[in-house]
């Protein structure tokens, strides 16, 4: 089999979307001309890789023009704009065994795992199982600061994804969709240059449920405030008389 170009991860790597130093209107030129150029050297050595493609999705010159013009504007909504992650995306491609062209949204998980890599990061699966440990363990410490973790990383995306499964009773299936924005949130908080701080102290809001009784006395109450508020009597009730009963109705609100 043919292999790309020997030069091309470093021209993908050199290339980006977003040039600076330019007007609006000049910028967004350049972007449209920095992606083509970037895809079109792309779609020359995914062609090598993906065979099948020929005879597929790229059978007409049309076809490809339009998939390239579709491949940018996914890149561009998905934040895939530096060479470097497409180089990463490419590096997963010649991984891959299929024969078949990939979908911009498969490619665009090839280079985020790519960007996860090179941001000392897991991957979704990785942190998935680093939150199932988390829970398994986290009786054995006495704070979640306390936890061995072993980067600074791990304490603030594995603890918001457990805040996440307790308050919204996460399946296995929508924790591995959080696992994948939190690592979204993570890589690009570092790519931007931001100091990750070590593990502290957060404040936690319990929510505690009212017994039926008491619910059903918080209704009479929003009831009353709403006949008040009738077109029989004009007269406003205040926004805090409802804010009360809505938060006594909801559940106590702790911070420990």
């Amino acid at each position: 089999m043919t292999k790309p170009e020997p030069d091309f991860d470093e021209e993908l790597r050199n290339g980006h979307f977003g040039p600076s130093g330019a007007d609006q209107q000049q910028c967004s030129r350049l972007i449209d001309s920095n992606a083509e150029r970037l895809v079109d050297t792309l779609f020359a050595s995914l062609k090598v890789i993906f065979p099948a493609s020929f005879s597929t999705v790229l059978k007409h010159p049309r076809d490809e023009a339009t998939a390239k013009r579709q491949w940018v504007a996914a890149f561009i909504e998905n934040g895939i704009t530096s060479g470097h992650q497409l180089s990463a995306g490419m590096k997963r491609a010649r991984a891959s065994v299929s024969p078949f062209w990939p979908t911009p949204g498969q490619f665009i998980s090839w280079c985020r795992k790519g960007d996860y890599v090179a941001a000392g990061l897991p991957d979704e699966n990785m942190l998935c199982d680093m939150v199932m440990r988390y829970c398994a363990q986290r009786g054995l410490y006495h704070s979640p600061e306390a936890y061995p973790w072993q980067d600074n990383t791990h304490y603030w995306m594995v603890t918001s994804l457990y805040s996440q499964m307790t308050s919204h009773n996460l399946s296995e299936s929508e924790l591995r969709k959080a696992c994948e924005k939190e690592l979204e949130k993570m890589s690009r908080r570092i790519r931007e240059g931001e100091s990750i701080p070590p593990p502290r102290a957060q404040l936690e809001k319990i929510y505690e449920p009212v017994s039926p009784e008491r619910a059903r006395a918080h209704i009479s109450r929003l009831k009353m405030l709403l006949k008040r508020n009738s077109k029989h009597d004009m007269k406003p009730f205040r926004a805090t008389e409802l804010t009360s009963v809505l938060k006594d109705a909801s559940g106590i609100d702790t911070l420990h």
